[in-house]
């Protein structure tokens, strides 16, 4: 039966609203986008425009104790998908899914510490550093992304895994869980809240609303991808490295080389539209269902993050119908497991272990 005309109307205007919030927002950060490039250029005009594209890559990418560089190719999406591997095949798998704006390189401290038990395998998204980036914005929306998760799991000839997932990759992971619960034993998330808290809290917490403007700044073509290589691409080693969003001064900061691992990345033709087409779709596919976790969950999260306030972390406690153990760190950023790399593992291998015990029990 078709809905009453009242009711139509009424689906309609909120439609209506929440579209013209999308896009005004997307208008006011873009307007401080532009205000930031022109203080740049009347500042320091010779650099404002000048940035390298890294021929060749740092040596840490090549570094054997990371693992193996692989490549697999999706039969049905006909892309190819990066991933570096540690840990004897056959042993049970443990895939890793990078945030925004990472790749496979964020996982080196989790390859060398979980290769001993697991088959590690730290992905390269859809659209990120050697995978296939397909050029439309609509190869990117979230049906797609959770099946590559899928199809890369069954690719590499399991049916199973410990699934871990950072920033939008956390995203990711949740929604693998929900959708294929029977693919997921465990499933971590480090610095992502369950994705139904996520929206539901961010159009009723303003100051969210702010620390997450880059989700609507995306929706503009070419421009984002533009501000990011000013200066030499300064916005990507200022979200690593300065004192607002950066690893804090007690963590395990970026050597030099780990810079210019990203910078590499990042710099070469094209490599920032694929990344950032993961988010020209989002708002498309709200609102989110609200869709229960039924696996063993892990949640860390590092207090001091700049994009998510920590208040989401304890609201996602609703969704998850299972053992649910959650880890704020107090001094911690938003790049959580090479923030406090040791201490991440560490609380891994405890929930890992833990769940082990008790099914054994």
């Amino acid at each position: 039966a078709c809905p009453p005309p009242a009711r139509r109307v009424m689906v309609a205007a909120r439609a209506l609203l929440f579209w013209a919030l999308v896009y005004s927002y997307c208008g006011v950060c873009a307007c401080i986008a532009g205000l930031r490039l022109l203080w740049s250029i009347g500042r320091r005009p010779g650099e404002t425009f000048r940035w390298v594209v890294r021929e060749n890559p740092p040596a840490c990418l090549n570094d054997p104790s990371l693992g193996t560089h692989c490549y697999v190719r999706i039969k049905d999406s006909g892309l190819r998908f990066h991933y570096v591997a540690a840990g004897e095949r056959g042993k049970p798998l443990m895939l890793l899914l990078h945030g925004f704006p990472e790749f496979w390189y964020s996982w080196r401290h989790q390859l060398r510490e979980f290769k001993s038990e697991y088959r590690v395998v730290a992905l390269d998204l859809r659209g990120y550093g050697e995978t296939d980036a397909p050029s439309h914005k609509e190869n990117y929306k979230l049906d797609c992304l959770i099946t590559d998760i899928k199809d890369i799991l069954e690719s590499l000839g399991y049916n199973k895994c410990v699934l871990v997932g950072h920033d939008w990759g956390g995203m990711i992971a949740w929604l693998v869980a929900i959708c294929y619960p029977e693919m997921v034993t465990k499933l971590i998330v480090i610095n992502f809240p369950h994705p139904s808290v996520f929206t539901e809290y961010i159009l009723r917490h303003p100051s969210q609303l702010i620390k997450s403007g880059y989700y609507f700044f995306f929706q503009m073509p070419w421009f984002p991808e533009f501000m990011f290589t000013v200066n030499d691409f300064k916005v990507l080693k200022s979200l690593f490295t300065s004192q607002a969003t950066g690893i804090g001064r007690k963590g395990c900061r970026l050597t030099a080389e780990d810079i210019e691992a990203y910078l590499y990345v990042f710099s070469q033709p094209g490599a920032l539209t694929g990344p950032i087409n993961h988010y020209r779709n989002i708002f498309s596919c709200l609102p989110l269902q609200h869709h229960e976790v039924i696996m063993p969950t892990l949640l860390l999260w590092g207090e001091r993050d700049a994009f998510m306030e920590v208040e989401m972390a304890e609201i996602t406690r609703i969704y998850v119908k299972n053992h649910f153990r959650l880890t704020i760190l107090s001094e911690a950023s938003h790049w959580l497991q090479q923030d406090q790399p040791d201490i991440v593992n560490k609380l891994i291998w405890t929930f890992l272990k833990e769940e082990t015990t008790r099914k054994r029990e």
